[in-house]
C-alpha cells in the first residue's frame, strides 16, 4: 500500500474490505458461499453505506437464511417475516456455527440492524 496518508490503513477497495471482514466473521465459509455473500453485500442498496463488518454480517445472515433454511417456504406459506425468522433461527445459527461464526442471531427483531 502507499505510504501517502490514510490510504495505508484502508483496504484497496470495498470488495476487499468486505471479504476481509467476512473471513474474520466466518473463517470456515466455503468459497462459493463467500463469493455469493460478498456479491449480496456489494449489490444491496441497504448495505452500500454500511461499514464493511456490518455489511458482511448482514449479507451473511441474509444469504444463509434464504439459501440454507426454510425461510422462503414459510413466507410462501403465509407466515409473516418475524414468525418465519423465529422458526428458522436454530437452523440459521447452526449453519453460521458450521462456518466458524462466534456470533449468533437472536430472536430480537431489531438485533440484526444493530452494528456488531
Amino acid at each position: 500500500m502507499s505510504s501517502t496518508g490514510h490510504m495505508s490503513t484502508i483496504p484497496r477497495n470495498r470488495r476487499e474490505a468486505v471479504a476481509e471482514a467476512l473471513m474474520r466473521l466466518a473463517p470456515r465459509l466455503p468459497t462459493f458461499e463467500a463469493e455469493a455473500t460478498i456479491e449480496r453485500a456489494l449489490s444491496s442498496a441497504g448495505l452500500r453505506g454500511a461499514v464493511p463488518e456490518t455489511a458482511a454480517w448482514l449479507a451473511l445472515v441474509a444469504y444463509a437464511r434464504h439459501v440454507f433454511t426454510e425461510y422462503d417456504s414459510l413466507l410462501d406459506d403465509g407466515y409473516d417475516r418475524d414468525s418465519a425468522r423465529h422458526f428458522v433461527l436454530d437452523d440459521l445459527n447452526a449453519i453460521l456455527s458450521e462456518w466458524g461464526c462466534r456470533r449468533t442471531v437472536s430472536d430480537e427483531p431489531e438485533e440484526e440492524e444493530a452494528a456488531p
